[in-house]
């Protein structure tokens, strides 16, 4: 892969990991708009490494405190500090994590259309457009109930379905449920780093199982830019989210889908 390859592929995912945009969808229509060779297993593993660093990093302090109250709340068999929290995380994993297990490589194959993704980033943008517009938006994530974690990770797991993005529908769910903008990226992000691990692992055991052979330089460079990018994503996405809404980013999707639609119909 050359420098200039390497560089948009990884900043495309970074950004595109935690807007409500899709990552997967752009992955996949990159090649098909630039006439590129797929970037390969180890390569999306690479950049799937440099997300999950980036939203580690900027809530370390929200993690660390996470898994030692959920560790303090095994032991002593009680809810301790933000445990609840922890657990809520857990469970929204499971759903993505059932079906990941079962078909997800049956739903990329299947789904990897351009005019499948155009169909997705529009209807999953119109409903983030009516999540958004319609929210209450009085609760934090410390308010979600039991039900409420099981319904955001059922949402999670819709987003195996390329052009859904996974932070779009979990914030949809989110403000659905009455969360504040905030809070439901907050929850988005901090829902994204099991996942993210357990999409990654279940990539790295493929590419050992492949033995494919791996260039470390592009890997490398592609986990520290999709990082960085994604840090910045992360950062600015939350300062700013109460200011913009949810708007501009339907907008974009409703342009793609567009675009998607007159481009390879």
């Amino acid at each position: 892969m050359e420098l200039f390859q390497i560089f948009i592929l990884a900043i495309i995912q970074g950004l595109t990991e935690f807007l409500p945009i899709s990552s997967s969808g752009h992955l996949i229509l990159v090649p098909h708009l630039t006439g590129w060779d797929d970037q390969g297993l180890a390569f999306d593993v690479a950049v799937h490494v440099g997300t999950l660093a980036a939203v580690v990093w900027y809530f370390r302090k929200e993690v660390i405190q996470l898994l030692q109250d959920w560790g303090l709340s095994i032991a002593r068999r009680e809810t301790v500090g933000e445990s609840r929290l922890a657990w809520g995380i857990i469970i929204g994993t499971i759903p993505a994590g059932l079906v990941g297990l079962s078909i997800s490589n049956n739903i990329e194959e299947i789904l990897r259309s351009p005019m499948i993704i155009a169909a997705t980033t529009i209807g999953f943008g119109a409903l983030l457009w009516y999540a958004d517009s319609t929210a209450k938006q009085t609760r934090n994530e410390s308010q979600l109930s039991w039900r409420d974690f099981i319904i955001i990770g059922c949402a999670q797991a819709i987003a195996l379905i390329p052009g859904t993005s996974r932070s779009g529908i979990t914030i949809t769910a989110g403000l659905m449920l009455g969360m504040t903008r905030e809070a439901a990226a907050r929850f988005s992000f901090l829902l994204s780093i099991p996942v993210i691990f357990l999409a990654g692992g279940l990539k790295t055991i493929e590419l050992v199982q492949t033995k494919t052979p791996v260039d470390w330089t592009a890997l490398t460079l592609g986990a520290i830019f999709s990082a960085i990018s994604a840090y910045i994503c992360i950062a600015l996405f939350l300062k700013w989210i109460n200011q913009i809404g949810m708007r501009p980013f339907v907008w974009y999707r409703f342009a793609l889908g567009i675009f998607l639609i007159g481009y390879f119909s």
